[in-house]
């Protein structure tokens, strides 16, 4: 049973090339050996054995001298048409379709008298020994990682994830590769905005050294690569501070921020949403939608300094600017950047509700005498929250970027704010290694979006398993 069950499973992974690749890697002391053995025995398989019989009939019937003919003929006709090449090149191009088209009748030949025998590939080859008890335990002890790969991939779900997180692999190489060219071809110079326009060359040169800023492009870029994937991109130019700490300390307070705007923008605008959608083309529903325009189109900067000048300076309720390890000093920042969010969001909640109740299962609901309460939160609500979910989840992304703002506003010692400071020198490391981490973060929020899906919807779970 088990040997059925690994022979399976080596087929299905096999199949899809980038699990294949995985799998090969990972189970490379079983596989190495057992390509030799396949290698070896491949010209005594009985499908090669029958094939090479096919073609010495071919030959003794002597069909392949009539067919022969025929190609001499032809190659002949063609090279005097492009008057190029001499006898012995037409001789050699003769041999060679000649080849071609002998091999490929056997080929005909042996799929109408041999329809069941299949051809000695690779695959089948592994899919065979696996049946063995012997090599079953061979492929468990020696290819220790492709096994218990292969047996992951078994699940759909790990398999899902497993490919998003390939995905994001290129993703982030996609984006060291585009953002450190962009800082290359910048017209800025480091040295000089930062040792000032009396340095003389030689203190740039000096400078440009240290930093490695004189080396070729491919290498700086090769360095930039394995900086990132080592978690350590480096010194900053300004101030020579380790990239990795200060990311370490600036980066929470973003995600704090993102996060506590998010909670802010879903709990105020999934209920008005469908509260307007329930009442369509109402005072309440015009009203709703009229908060959610504005929301819309009030500028960070503008709201942020009116709550500023209302909730701490004429009214001393919040402080005015981010006092680290207080969280009341985070409801003001989270309510200029989830008012956005949340005029998004209402807007899409409505929409998506209106849609959902008027299906005909919502009307088989009402009519089968479920409460008011189970038919919208469950069955329509449930429905509507994949585009929701979407809106959501992209918004997140641009929140992890745009917060800069709103950080710059309540002088909140964020990611944004730290950025958009070492980008105009430009300090590559650390603009690099933000951006990047940045780029990390949005990915592993739209794979979790993706994998809610399967939850909010039967029928994307249903695809995922059958994926």
């Amino acid at each position: 049973m088990l040997c059925g069950y690994l022979s399976a499973s080596f087929e299905k992974t096999y199949s899809i090339s980038l699990s294949r690749i995985f799998l090969l890697f990972l189970g490379l002391p079983f596989f190495l050996p057992m390509a030799l053995l396949y290698i070896a025995g491949r010209k005594d398989s009985t499908y090669a054995v029958k094939l090479r019989e096919l073609r010495k009939r071919l030959e003794e019937s002597g069909e392949s001298a009539a067919l022969g003919s025929e190609v001499n003929e032809h190659v002949a006709n063609k090279m005097a048409f492009f008057k190029k090449g001499g006898p012995e090149a037409g001789r050699k191009e003769s041999r060679r379709v000649l080849e071609e088209l002998l091999n490929e009748k056997a080929l005909q030949m042996l799929r109408e008298e041999e329809p069941d025998l299949k051809a000695h590939y690779f695959q089948s080859f592994i899919s065979a020994k696996l049946l063995s008890p012997a090599f079953s335990a061979l492929f468990i002890i020696l290819g220790l990682p492709g096994f218990v790969y292969m047996f992951l991939m078994q699940n759909p779900y790990i398999k899902y994830i497993f490919e998003r997180l390939v995905m994001m692999v290129f993703v982030v190489f996609g984006v060291i590769l585009l953002v450190f060219t962009i800082l290359y071809i910048s017209p800025m110079d480091a040295s000089y905005n930062i040792l000032g326009e009396l340095a003389t060359a030689e203190q740039r040169e000096a400078f440009n050294a240290a930093y490695g800023l004189d080396k070729p492009f491919i290498q700086q870029l090769f360095n930039s690569f394995i900086g990132i994937i080592t978690l350590n991109p480096g010194v900053s130019y300004l101030g020579n501070e380790d990239v990795i700490v200060s990311l370490a300390n600036r980066f929470p307070v973003t995600l704090q921020l993102t996060f506590a705007s998010l909670l802010l923008a879903v709990a105020i605008a999934v209920p008005s949403g469908v509260f307007s959608a329930l009442k369509p083309y109402s005072l309440a529903d015009y009203l709703i939608m009229l908060f959610a325009l504005i929301g819309l189109s009030i500028p960070a900067f503008w709201f942020g300094l009116i709550l500023i000048l209302n909730l701490s300076i004429n009214n001393p309720i919040f402080p005015s600017i981010y006092r680290p390890g207080t969280l009341i000093s985070f409801i003001m920042p989270a309510i200029v950047m989830g008012t956005g969010l949340a005029a998004s969001v209402a807007r899409m909640t409505r929409s998506s509700m209106l849609e959902i109740i008027k299906q005909d299962y919502i009307t088989t609901a009402k009519a089968k005498g479920l409460k008011r309460s189970r038919v919208i939160i469950r069955h329509a609500l449930g429905n509507a929250m994949i585009p929701i979910v979407t809106i959501i989840g992209i918004q997140f992304g641009a929140m992890l970027g745009g917060a800069t703002v709103v950080e710059k506003v309540f002088n909140m010692p964020g990611i944004g704010s730290w950025l958009i400071d070492k980008q105009f020198i430009p300090d590559t490391p650390a603009v690099l290694a933000g951006v990047v981490y940045i780029a990390i973060v949005v990915s592993l929020v739209n794979l979790i979006v993706d994998i809610m899906y399967a939850f909010l919807d039967p029928r994307i779970k249903v695809k995922i398993k059958g994926y």
